[in-house]
Order: structure tokens, then C-alpha cells, then sequence
């Protein structure tokens, strides 16, 4: 923003050298980026900022370096000598929307003689690097340079109708703007329209069929504000860029738009120009004065120092706030509607900060006081996770959320992808339903660059669109194919396989505490017939494991052998885990059974466990299948199982005939229930 020194004289009375002038600016945080002199003057170029468009103009700037400097602004006066006419028997003003326009207003002047500026104005104009054009113009911009409010100078007599109309623009509306530009119009740009045509777009052009031409007699002023998104979408919409759009779409002053035609409409009547009286200000919903509570405690918790209340009363004061006492040490501060960007306490200690001087603020590290953070029980559950499968050898990996929809097509499951309305790729179209694709893709650029094994996991989300509504799943999901863990000289690597990854997953159930699970098996289209098993908790599924089905291996290139599980994390991590349970290091031995049995072979280990669970044996602390054999020696159909049942009791040692009788209970059980028959010494109890 280019600042007139020149000009700054109009509002306060500097007198100081340009160095110590930019040190000012600097100190509160107006840095000048570069100054000349030109003409008598000197033009600073000041960095503003974004949330800052009060210091767009000449006024904003002066009341800064006013408060800054300890001065007073100067009463700016703009006399109007008006005629008998009334405004509103000439012009009638329509907002038909108002959250992009929520104020509007207007003064007519008549009798304009148009034509060249006098030398002061054009010197004001010149000094922000614009051409002085003729006097109605140049004062539409000298108000936008000195206020930081936009205004526009219609040709009142071009306006049909006399009517002025804040609409949307009708979808193919065209308009013709002051730089001879056709624009393609749209329904989300706010346009001004007479009864006829759209004749400005609001905030950012006016249009060459009202333009004020060296013919015109009366002008309409026109002072209001806009939306700032709006002007935004507008002026990148159509590539155009101007002073106003510029100051409009940063957030102008909504309460200054009347003081800003009046300033024009004072400056016309100098030019011959005779101002009708009133005043049109649409103001359908007036904006409401927004209120901070400041504490002088706060202020110096913030600060790291005290600063004297008389200081901070002034400091608000000169910068425009109104402070009310509402008790010692406590203000209620109004916010002016200049000031957009004070929104609480701590905007209102960083202005008494900047005027303060941070140079003046001691370098001093406040104390801290540390807090426990809050346990999040999902996020350690998903530590243990992470550290579990580290322990077991895998390598975690993250994968981006999408997948290719002709990969997709090979995980068939109920499960319906969502498509992406702009994918990056066409070969990431759909956000994943499986984690399993991802790690494949891994698997397969990792084979291909010569790894023997692969060990990978990935926690993250799924997606799914279910019954109109989409949905997302926390999931785990692990691979395994090749040799585990490092070569060795002297030892090939074992081979991955069904048992390791069966065993992982039950150690990370167990690990969180989660009790009541069991593999059953069944099919699953991911993988292959016969290979795979669902994992059930407390009765209903929560996930799957099992070899991949070669056609899924096909799409990936994969010609090895690869196993893969997937747990539901986000169902699993609502049910509630046992508790812990603690007991004293056990002082009596225990005692082992080793019982083997020969039964079908299609009953599952987990029918067994619920059998031997319902007897409710007093002192069989656990018990395990540490073998399972098929061969010539066993019949055709059956299974050879061995288990081993330890006993103890807590408070003696257990007699080998109290054992006895447990061990026959078991045998008795288990023949009534599954028709099991003794194995002893290579001979088959008949």
C-alpha cells in the first residue's frame, strides 16, 4: 500500500525525519518495505496485512501512527450544500440480497461540470500511481485511497428506471465493464442492475453503459458493502482485479459507507455540483457492535509484565475501542466495525503489546506447568498393537486410501466402494474397502526388487457405502509371504505360513485382554477354498485370515504363496476387555496329564475347549493340543490328538489319585461328546 506523507498532513501534524518515521512504522508492526521521495513528497510502501484492510487508506495509516506517536487526529469536515430536491424522488434503491450486500447506500448530485481535476487532486492521485482521468472519477478514487472505502459514480441519467437493483446476475446475463471487457455473467456473482441490464459488478467493476462521459450532468455515488467471499469468487471468476475488489474482499468497514458518499458528494459540489438532499441507506439488518471483556491480570499473564491501566485506557482509546469500567482492573471494550480482526482477549493485549514496545517486554522464560495428557484408550490400545507386531517381525507401512477399480473388482464382498468424484489417477477411482489391496502393491514392489520375505501390517481405515449413508472402519490388516526373519549362513529362514499368522493374531487378542475369541473355519472370497478361517469374538465376527485367492495374486503379479488377516478395529475396540486379574506366584508344583485321543477328524479344537470349559474342573489350570497326526497308522476320516492337562491347587500339592479322577472326568466327557477313544502305547482304546 503506498502511503503520501504528503497526504498523512491531512489527518496529523508529523514532524520527523523519514528514518525515524519507518522506525515508528516498524515498532508496531507496519513494516516499510521501500520509500522515495518524488515531488516535494515522500511515498512510503507499507506491508499490510490480510486481516488488516483498515490500514488500506490514508485514515487507517494515521490513526496508527497517531496513537503510535501520542497525537491527535485531525476533524476531517466535508460540508454539503444541498438543493430542495429529495433524494428519494430520483432514485429508488432495492437489495434483493442481502447476505451479499447487507448495506447500500446513495447521494445524487446534479449540475456536475466534468472535467479535469484541480492540481491538489491530481497530485493525490498521481502519488498512488494512478493517471488523473477527469474530476468525478479521480474523486471516487481519492476516497478509496484516503478511507480504504470503495465508492462508484454512476451517470444517473443512464440508469433506467432510476432504479437501483443488488440481485444475483441470471445465468447468460453479458455486461460490458469500464475496461471494455465483455463478462459471461453467472448466478453466483452479485451484479448491480437498473430495471434493464446489470450495470456494475458489485465490489469489483462498474460497467462502461453507466460510465460518467464528458456529457454527464447528475452522478449517482454509490457507498456500500459486500461479502467478501463473494468479491472474492467474482474477481477470480472473471480475471479482473481492481483497487476496490482488492479492499472489499479483505472486509471493508460496514459502518463507514454513508461517511464515504457524503466525502464524495462534498468534493463533487466543488465542481459546480449540487447535492440533492438525503441520503438512500439500505440497511436491512444493522450489524451489531461486537464486545470483548479485558482483564488487566490477563495482560500481564500474557505480557510477562504489568503495564499501567492509564496506558491501556488511552492506548484502545486512540486506536478507536470505547472502554467501559465494569469494575478495577476490568473493562468492557466495544469493537469498532474497522477492526475485523479483533475477535477476543488476546487481539486486544497484542495492540497494547505493539504500542507498548516489545523492546520493552524483559526476555524472561514464564513458567510452565506440565500436565498428564489425557489417555486416549483407543490410540494405547493401537500402541500395544504396533509394538506386538513389531516383537513378531513385521514392518508396519502406510498406504494412501484409494484403490484401482479393476483391482477392486477382484475383492468381491458385500462391501460398495465409493467412487471419487475427481480422482487424481483413474487408477485411484474408489476409496478402499480392504486394507489387503495396499499391502499387496507393497509385497509385489518389494519382491520385485529382490526381498525373499516380506512381513508387513497397516492400520487404517476402510470405506463403504451402506444403506445412503457412507461409512468407514478402523482395520487392521497384515501380509506374510516368503522366508521369515533374516538369512542366516547356517540356517535357511522358515517359511510364512497359516501357523504364524494364526498365532499373531491370538497374542494381539490376548495381549488386549479380549478373551472370548475363537477361529472357525469358513470361506471368504479374498481367499482360497479350504485355506481360511473367520475369528469370531463373543459371537460375532470381526475378521478374517487365510491364504489369498490367486486371482487376487494374478492382478498383482504375485506368483508366490501369501497369507493375509484383516481385524475389525472399530468393533472390536467398542466391546468391553476383561479385567486384570492378579494372583501370587504359584508355591505348590503342578501336575501334567498327557492324554491322547483318536476322533473324527472334522471336530475343531474350539469345540473341544467349549466342552472341557463347561466341566468347570476345580484345579485344571489350562490345558493345550501340543500334537495333531494323520497317517497310515490312524483310520481313514479320524485324527490322532494329544493334549496335555496341567492341575494345580493353590493352597497343597494335588495326590496323583485326586488327578486320577479328574483325568478319567475328561476322558468320560470327551468320549460322550465327540465318541473320542484312547491312544496308549501305538494301541487304540476299542
Amino acid at each position: 500500500m503506498k502511503i503520501s506523507l504528503d497526504w498523512l498532513q491531512e489527518y496529523i501534524d508529523i514532524d520527523l525525519p523519514v528514518s525515524r518515521l519507518v522506525e515508528v512504522f516498524d515498532n508496531i508492526g507496519l513494516l516499510i518495505e521501500d520509500w522515495k521521495e518524488e515531488d516535494g513528497d515522500v511515498i512510503l510502501d507499507v506491508e499490510t496485512y490480510a486481516n488488516r484492510p483498515d490500514t488500506l487508506g490514508h485514515l487507517g495509516i494515521a490513526r496508527e501512527l497517531a496513537t503510535a506517536l501520542g497525537l491527535t487526529l485531525k476533524e476531517q469536515r466535508f460540508p454539503l450544500a444541498e438543493t430542495s430536491k429529495n433524494i428519494s424522488d430520483l432514485i429508488d434503491v432495492q437489495i434483493w440480497d442481502e447476505d451479499l450486500c447487507p448495506r447500500y447506500c446513495g447521494m445524487v448530485v446534479e449540475n456536475i461540470a466534468i472535467g479535469p481535476s484541480p492540481e491538489w487532486l491530481m497530485k493525490r492521485i498521481e502519488a498512488m500511481g494512478l493517471n488523473p482521468i477527469n474530476n468525478v472519477v479521480d474523486v471516487t478514487n481519492y476516497v478509496l485511497f484516503a478511507t480504504a472505502q470503495p465508492i462508484h459514480a454512476f451517470d444517473l441519467d443512464k440508469i433506467a428506471g432510476r432504479k437501483i437493483i443488488v440481485r444475483r446476475a441470471k445465468q447468460g446475463e453479458k455486461m460490458q465493464s469500464l475496461e471494455a471487457k465483455d463478462v459471461d455473467l453467472t448466478s453466483e456473482m452479485l451484479v448491480i442492475a437498473d430495471e434493464e441490464k446489470p450495470v456494475a459488478l458489485a465490489g469489483v467493476i462498474g460497467g462502461e453503459n453507466t460510465a460518467v462521459s464528458d456529457s454527464t450532468q447528475s452522478v449517482f455515488i454509490e457507498s456500500a458493502h459486500f461479502d467478501p467471499v463473494s468479491v472474492r469468487k467474482t474477481s477470480k471468476a472473471t480475471g479482473i482485479q481492481t483497487d476496490a475488489a482488492y479492499r472489499f474482499e479483505r472486509g471493508a468497514d460496514v459502518s463507514f459507507p454513508p461517511e464515504a458518499a457524503r466525502m464524495a458528494a462534498s468534493l463533487f459540489s466543488q465542481f459546480s455540483g449540487k447535492v440533492c438532499r438525503g441520503i438512500v441507506d439500505v440497511y436491512p439488518k444493522s450489524r451489531k457492535i461486537k464486545t470483548v471483556m479485558l482483564r488487566d491480570h490477563r495482560v500481564t499473564s500474557l505480557l510477562g509484565i504489568e503495564i499501567d491501566s492509564g496506558f491501556i485506557e488511552k492506548t484502545l482509546a486512540d486506536l478507536g475501542f470505547q472502554l467501559e469500567n465494569k469494575q478495577p482492573g476490568i473493562w468492557q471494550v466495544k469493537i469498532p466495525h474497522f477492526r475485523i480482526d479483533i475477535e477476543r482477549e488476546a487481539d486486544l493485549i497484542e495492540e497494547i503489546a505493539r504500542f507498548y514496545g516489545y523492546e520493552k517486554i524483559p526476555i524472561q522464560l514464564p513458567p510452565l506447568r506440565s500436565l498428564e495428557p489425557i489417555l486416549d484408550p483407543k490410540k494405547e490400545k493401537i500402541k500395544t498393537l504396533r509394538q506386538l507386531l513389531f516383537h513378531y517381525g513385521f514392518d508396519e507401512v502406510v498406504n494412501f486410501s484409494f484403490m484401482d477399480p479393476e483391482k477392486q473388482e477382484k475383492f468381491t464382498h458385500d462391501l460398495n466402494p465409493i467412487p471419487i468424484r475427481n480422482p487424481i489417477s483413474t487408477k485411484a477411482a474408489f476409496l478402499r474397502t480392504t486394507l489387503i489391496g495396499g499391502l499387496l502393491e507393497n509385497v509385489a514392489w518389494n519382491t520385485n526388487r529382490g526381498a525373499e520375505g516380506v512381513d508387513i501390517f497397516e492400520i487404517g481405515n476402510i470405506f463403504q457405502f451402506d444403506n445412503d449413508s457412507y461409512n468407514e472402519h478402523l482395520m487392521l490388516s497384515m501380509v506374510m509371504t516368503g522366508s521369515t526373519g533374516e538369512r542366516h549362513w547356517k540356517e535357511k529362514g522358515r517359511e510364512a505360513g497359516f501357523f504364524h499368522l494364526k498365532g499373531t493374531c491370538e497374542a494381539l487378542l490376548a495381549q488386549l485382554r479380549y478373551g472370548s475369541f475363537f477361529f472357525k473355519e469358513e470361506n471368504h472370497p479374498h481367499f482360497q477354498d479350504g485355506r481360511s478361517l473367520a475369528l469370531h469374538f463373543k459371537g460375532e465376527e470381526i475378521g478374517w485370515l487365510g491364504a489369498i485367492d490367486q486371482k487376487i495374486l494374478g492382478a498383482y503379479l504375485l506368483k508366490h504363496e501369501v497369507w493375509a488377516a484383516e481385524i475389525n478395529l472399530s468393533f472390536l475396540f467398542e466391546k468391553q476387555t476383561q479385567a486384570f486379574q492378579y494372583s501370587a506366584v504359584a508355591k505348590y508344583p503342578s501336575v501334567s496329564r498327557d492324554v491322547s485321543f483318536i476322533g473324527a477328524k472334522n471336530v475343531s479344537f474350539e469345540e473341544i475347549r467349549v466342552v472341557l470349559e463347561k466341566l468347570q474342573l476345580p484345579y485344571l489350570e489350562k490345558f493345550t493340543l501340543y500334537d495333531r497326526f494323520a497317517g497310515s497308522s490312524i483310520p481313514q476320516g479320524e485324527v490322532s490328538l494329544s493334549f496335555r492337562f496341567i492341575f494345580r491347587r493353590p493352597d497343597r500339592t494335588l495326590q496323583a489319585d485326586e488327578v486320577d479322577v479328574f483325568q478319567q472326568k475328561i476322558i468320560d466327557t470327551l468320549r460322550a461328546s465327540f465318541n473320542f477313544r484312547l491312544r496308549e502305547g501305538g494301541k487304540i482304546d476299542k
